[in-house]
């Protein structure tokens, strides 16, 4: 089990940042769902990252009003970090990646979970219908819905 955890916990991380768009948000939830897992296990008939996965989704639904008081805590300007880049190119990265994580954030839940776990973790759209218990075509409607969202709220002018 230890190894497993030790494992899968680099990617309950980002999969966590993803969902929740905050790095201490996105901690509490993996503690949870490490929690979770410690004390009722994984069953045996299932894959220890499909399992871990879907507990850490649902820690995240569960966090999801409490997520939303410590995200106004996060966008006040005291504590975010300070801009601290020389390069212009260096700032045109950080703001493209504040973009992006922004239009992730305006995405409903299920699209950001789907963004998440296609593109960053890069599972296969099976183990994703899987881990969210959806049919596999609606996770491929949903990721290209989210997918075209993303581009109208990144590159507004291109529509």
């Amino acid at each position: 089990m230890q190894k497993n955890l030790q494992t899968l916990l680099p990617m309950l991380r980002r999969f966590a940042y993803s969902l929740t768009g905050s790095k201490a948000d996105a901690d509490d939830v993996v503690q949870i769902t490490i929690e979770k897992l410690l004390v009722k296990g994984i069953p045996e008939d299932v894959e220890p990252a499909k399992w871990a996965f879907k507990v850490c989704r649902n820690v995240w639904i569960d966090e999801y009003r409490s997520r939303k008081v410590r995200q106004e805590a996060v966008q006040n300007e005291h504590l975010q970090e300070p801009v601290s880049t020389d390069e212009h190119s260096a700032l045109e990265q950080k703001q493209l990646l504040e973009k992006v994580n922004s239009a992730l954030g305006d995405l409903p839940d299920e699209q950001r979970a789907i963004v998440s776990l296609v593109a960053v973790q890069g599972m296969a759209y099976k183990e994703v219908a899987q881990v969210l218990d959806i049919p596999i075509g609606s996770v491929m409607s949903k990721l290209s819905r989210a997918r075209s969202a993303l581009y109208s709220l990144i590159k507004p002018d291109f529509n």
